[in-house]
């Protein structure tokens, strides 16, 4: 099924594209989505007639895109701290939404937390990195320092040694 793009989507293709996807995935995502329309003769040529208002419209995204990468480089280190154990396990992941969190309360910059993916799960003390994809053609990467703000102390270890005795 031929349809055209109304949205980015990601490994497929750009907002104005006109694409070839199975029948499947037109009907079941893209379409009840509103990531794509079905590609008719009057919907081509509506595309044709608007290519210039979407290219300026993907310009000035990705110019926004450029800028929000740049301002979250020059910010360094994304400092966390949670609570952990003697070992250095946190109590808990630190999860996407949570570093979208940090991000927009020490940045002021917003990004949605399904744009952010991390190199290893962030479940214990430590440096990590995140990668931010914000568009198809601009990411950036950011470190995140894990720091403990709480060390508790581990009783399930002490009572199976009390156990033992």
């Amino acid at each position: 099924m031929q349809v055209i793009l109304k949205k980015d989507v990601q490994n497929l293709g750009e907002a104005g594209d006109v694409i070839n996807v199975k029948d499947g995935y037109a009907r079941n995502f893209l379409l009840p989505q509103n990531f794509a329309e079905a590609a008719t003769k009057g919907a081509l040529e509506n595309r044709e007639k608007n290519i210039a208002r979407i290219k300026a419209k993907q310009e000035k995204l990705h110019n926004e895109a450029l800028e929000k990468a740049q301002a979250i480089e020059k910010f360094g280190t994304l400092e966390l701290s949670a609570k952990a154990g003697e070992s250095g396990k946190l109590f808990g992941t630190v999860t996407t939404k949570k570093l979208a969190e940090e991000l927009a309360a020490k940045t002021g910059i917003e990004v949605d937390r399904k744009t952010i993916t991390v190199n290893a799960p962030i479940n214990k003390i430590g440096n990590y990195t995140m990668l931010i994809k914000l568009t198809s053609k601009v990411k950036c990467e950011l470190n995140v320092s894990v720091t403990a703000s709480e060390v508790v102390k581990e009783a399930i270890e002490e009572e199976t040694s009390e156990d033992a005795e």
